[in-house]
């Protein structure tokens, strides 16, 4: 058994860069294959959907702010 450590080829550096770029792109290929089904699908559902808001959907449960008395609306704010 040999202890010394053998040093890297050039060329297996090479293959090895080459394999993780080629994993890399098919990654990315079958991302954008993915984005674009699901943008596909989502126009094919309602075309005449209003878009989708970007605002959380409130929590139940909570009272809203027109429960509360605001500012120079009370009894004798006339």
């Amino acid at each position: 058994m040999s202890t010394a450590k053998r040093q890297q080829t050039m060329a297996k550096r090479n293959r090895e860069r080459a394999v993780e770029e080629k994993r890399t792109l098919k990654r990315l290929r079958k991302q954008a294959a993915r984005s674009e089904r699901a943008a596909g699908e989502l126009r094919e559902l309602d075309p005449y959907a209003a878009p989708p808001a970007s605002v959380e959907p409130e929590p139940e449960g909570e009272p809203e702010a027109e429960d509360e008395p605001q500012a120079g609306a009370g009894p004798d704010a006339e």
